[in-house]
């Protein structure tokens, strides 16, 4: 699945976590951009992209991450 689905599919997941349908995720997009997202809700949004995919991000992974495109290139890499 290329980058760009991805992405989309993570932001209707962010949608729906956060309860807010105007969030548009961008790569460059971290915390401070998204209103809503703190270190709870990251946690939750973890979880769902987790179960939406059917997979499980190691703590190493998601520590490493500094903005959305660089979880949506490790996701892209568990499924490839």
């Amino acid at each position: 699945m290329q980058n760009e689905a991805l992405l989309e599919q993570v932001q209707e997941i962010f949608r729906d976590v956060l309860d807010d349908e105007e969030i548009v995720l961008q790569e460059t997009s971290t915390a401070e951009d998204v209103e809503g997202w703190d270190s709870l809700t990251h946690i939750q949004l973890i979880v769902a992209i987790e179960k939406h995919f059917k997979i499980k991000f190691t703590s190493k992974e998601i520590l490493s991450w500094k903005n959305v495109g660089e979880l949506v290139d490790c996701l892209a890499a568990k499924l490839a």
